[in-house]
């Protein structure tokens, strides 16, 4: 069961397992197996299972075995990362009917945005409209929230306001990243598409390359530069037939891991479907959590590619002060190795951390004006899905490091819990992120940590934890004091 739980997933997600989709759900399928299935997937783990499994046929709506389904992909670019996962170059539009995916449409958004009447688009966010110089919100910018549900809620909304094909039967969202595709690649070995060879460790800079500049060289009309994701979708599909059915296994490990690592996103807007796929945190979702948080999202704003060579370490430290106050400092430390070249730039983001709501900002270091500005930049608040957030821009050159930093006062329930000798510390990776390093300084005064409850570490009777470790995922730790 296990095996169909993932073949069915698989063949919706990219338009990809063509003749997978179409063994198990070839002619009259049992509903009984269907239900077997969603029954597999629901295994009740604990007794705060929402999802009613008798009244919600689960894989029958998500693929349209009852009636076609049509779904909105967003291709997001993380080597020019954005809150929702990476920038949206390129989008797509899939119909699903009785298990059998269909492309309708790939295509660049700037084709899009480009064709929308700007009276219809509300105004960006402000940072969009400081750093990017654009006075509409298009589709492109829509990802805007870390939070993949907003975010996918906002692309819709923009989507239908553009004018976007079909976009008045879209009842779903899947958003994937670059690094899915290039881990797919190492299972179904190198493709060949429009004569080129792609594999796991060239597909990033050569589909990049000739999306930039390739078509330029090979007299292909600016309309069809991005074709070459349409044609490697259908290539896919033709390879994944049957290989994934003789290596399911691989198939089943990458979807985990991609999932887990918050590269792969999906969202309904049908209330039941979208229950279950925060069940199965599938959705990109902000965590509601009651004891601290955490959670650093990047906008490159103009940066080109830069992410794919930017390394960042994020630190945070607890500390308390001569007052007795309980003082948090979020820091980003970045190091940028390379060079200006055709996918590199100066680094530039406007950066907002996600923190427990009630925090109280003391200070922010690191924050500039403009690009190389000496002048400090604004550092702007505001709160979203019931978390608190501090943000500000900051530029660096390359071979240059660069630190961004927000301290505040931790909130009353935070600050209870220690009291009551309990810590506990959620930290969430950003969607589409790569690479993160985390740093933790936690020191809680006079109170010792006796007990780690996560992240395999013990201590007696110690003043801090000091801990590295990376933030491919998100991380729990959950601290006994005395």
């Amino acid at each position: 069961m296990k095996i169909i739980k993932f073949l069915v997933i698989f063949a919706i997600l990219f338009g990809i397992g063509y003749g997978a989709a179409s063994f198990y759900y070839s002619g009259s399928i049992q509903r009984a197996v269907i239900k077997q299935v969603e029954n597999k997937i629901f295994e009740k783990n604990n007794t705060t299972n929402t999802v009613q499994l008798p009244a919600f046929n689960f894989l029958e709506q998500l693929l349209g075995v009852d009636g076609a389904k049509y779904y909105l992909i967003l291709f997001l670019n993380n080597t020019e990362l954005r809150p929702g996962g990476g920038f949206i170059g390129t989008y797509g539009v899939i119909k699903v009917d009785k298990a059998v995916p269909e492309i309708i449409k790939t295509d660049g958004t700037e084709f899009l945005d480009y064709s929308a009447s700007d009276e219809k688009l509300p105004d960006p966010p402000d940072p969009l409209s400081k750093y990017l110089l654009v006075k509409r919100w298009y589709f492109r910018d829509s990802n805007w929230s870390p939070d993949f549900k907003s975010s996918a809620e906002q692309s819709l909304q923009l989507f239908t306001k553009e004018g976007g094909v079909e976009a008045d039967k879209i009842s779903g969202v899947i958003g994937f990243t670059p690094t899915a595709i290039t881990e797919l690649l190492k299972i179904t070995g190198p493709l060949t598409v429009n004569n080129m060879k792609l594999d796991s460790k060239n597909f990033l800079e050569q589909v990049q390359y000739q999306v930039e500049y390739g078509y330029g060289e090979q007299g292909i009309p600016r309309r069809e530069r991005k074709d070459i994701l349409g044609d490697l979708a259908k290539v896919l599909m033709e390879k994944t037939k049957f290989d994934f059915i003789l290596n399911w296994s691989k198939y089943y490990d990458w979807w985990t891991k991609m999932i887990a690592q918050k590269q792969i996103m999906l969202y309904s807007n049908q209330v039941a479907m979208q229950g279950a796929f925060e069940q199965q945190k599938w959705s990109g979702e902000l965590a509601s959590t009651n004891g601290d948080y955490i959670l650093w999202a990047d906008a490159n704003l103009g940066a080109l590619k830069t992410d794919w060579i930017l390394e960042r370490t994020l630190n945070y430290s607890v500390r308390q002060d001569k007052d007795g106050r309980y003082v948090a400092t979020v820091k980003m430390h970045y190091e940028h190795p390379g060079s200006f070249d055709w996918r590199t730039t100066r680094y530039r983001t406007y950066a907002r951390v996600y923190v427990p709501l009630g925090s109280k900002l003391i200070k922010a270091i690191g924050a500039m004006d403009t690009d190389r500005s000496t002048k400090p930049g604004k550092v702007d608040e505001g709160t979203e899905n019931n978390r608190q957030w501090f943000g500000a821009f900051i530029s660096i050159e390359p071979k240059r490091t660069g630190d961004l930093s927000f301290e505040y006062y931790l909130p009353p329930n935070v600050i209870d819990a220690i009291a009551a000798d309990r810590y506990s510390l959620y930290i969430q990776k950003q969607l589409g992120a790569v690479g993160t390093q985390l740093k933790l300084d936690l020191n809680f005064g006079k109170k010792k940590i006796i007990m780690v409850n996560s992240e395999n570490w013990e201590a007696k009777n110690t003043s801090s934890y000091p801990r590295t470790i990376d933030l491919s995922i998100d991380r729990m730790f959950d601290l006994v004091l005395k």
